[in-house]
């Protein structure tokens, strides 16, 4: 039974009604050593001045969120066959939402989901941790990688992360920000790094929008980057720009000049999204240094 609409969030049954309402947008995820787009995170777009979290959050309250979340996922999974080469596809869904009937009849409208990520974005924690880790198995199996949003904003998201061992582990955002100024941030960085690399995760940072806060993480040899200096989300699969690529390789060329860490990191789009993912952190193995 679907609940009542509170004031002020916007009516979600006539967007689901007429799908078309919901769009897309692309932000580019950045491979740092290979300066030029990894991949790109789908998100959804909505029809007047509410952000998508308002939508999602109107979705929950008149008890459609599932079906919200599917039809975007759907959207999102018919864009796979239009990427440009050697990149992947991110597709945000709610962990408690992921064995939900509409959810998993969206992810099975492309049975092979190989050059997807699917990113588990959820705030709250997740009740049975062994149920998600069977739903992640299967998408897997499938052909899917995994990543897990804000990493380090909280102690359930540590457990997700030591149950799940996701391929992809994004840094949360209060810990990209000013992170070129704080050295607590960038020691929480490096824990999180160490740990990625142990479990042959990629790191990324998240949110990343002056060029200190690059320059930090990529003297930490993080392999991918995303954030509004890097590209901000657009209609199609648009490249690096050249201000871009150029800044890029500016900090890449510092990093490897003060210490070597990047020459240690393969670049990402160099991987095939079918493989085991490589260790590619940001520990540096051969000496145990950050």
């Amino acid at each position: 039974m679907l609940g009542t609409r509170t004031a002020g969030l916007p009516d979600c049954r006539p967007l689901l009604a007429d799908p078309d309402d919901l769009t897309l947008a692309f932000q580019p995820i950045v491979d740092l050593a290979g300066a030029t787009v990894a991949g790109y995170e789908a998100l959804a777009r909505f029809p007047g001045s509410a952000g998508p979290d308002v939508w999602f959050a109107a979705a929950a309250e008149a008890g459609v969120a599932a079906e919200l979340e599917a039809l975007a996922i759907h959207k999102a999974l018919a864009a796979v066959p239009a990427l440009p080469p050697n990149t992947f596809l991110t597709v945000n869904v709610s962990p408690h939402l992921l064995g939900a009937a509409p959810v998993r009849a969206a992810l099975a409208t492309r049975p092979a989901l190989h050059r997807v990520v699917v990113e588990l974005t959820e705030h709250t924690p997740v009740d049975d941790l062994d149920a998600l880790r069977r739903q992640t198995d299967e998408l897997r199996a499938r052909g899917a990688l995994i990543a897990l949003d804000d990493a380090g904003s909280g102690y359930s998201g540590l457990q997700q992360l030591a149950v799940l061992r996701p391929q992809i582990v994004k840094l949360d955002r209060a810990l990209v920000s000013d992170a070129d100024t704080d050295p607590v941030r960038v020691a929480l960085a490096e824990m999180l790094g160490e740990f990625a690399g142990r479990i042959d995760a990629w790191l990324l940072a998240e949110g990343v929008e002056t060029a200190a806060e690059l320059a930090a993480f990529t003297q930490l040899g993080v392999p991918l980057a995303q954030g509004w200096l890097l590209g901000r989300p657009g209609p199609g699969f648009a490249p690096l720009a050249p201000e871009a690529t150029r800044l890029v390789r500016a900090q890449v060329a510092r990093a490897t000049l003060t210490d070597s860490v990047l020459s240690l990191v393969r670049p990402v789009r160099q991987a095939t999204l079918g493989e085991e993912v490589p260790v590619v952190g940001c520990t540096r193995s051969d000496t145990g240094a950050v």
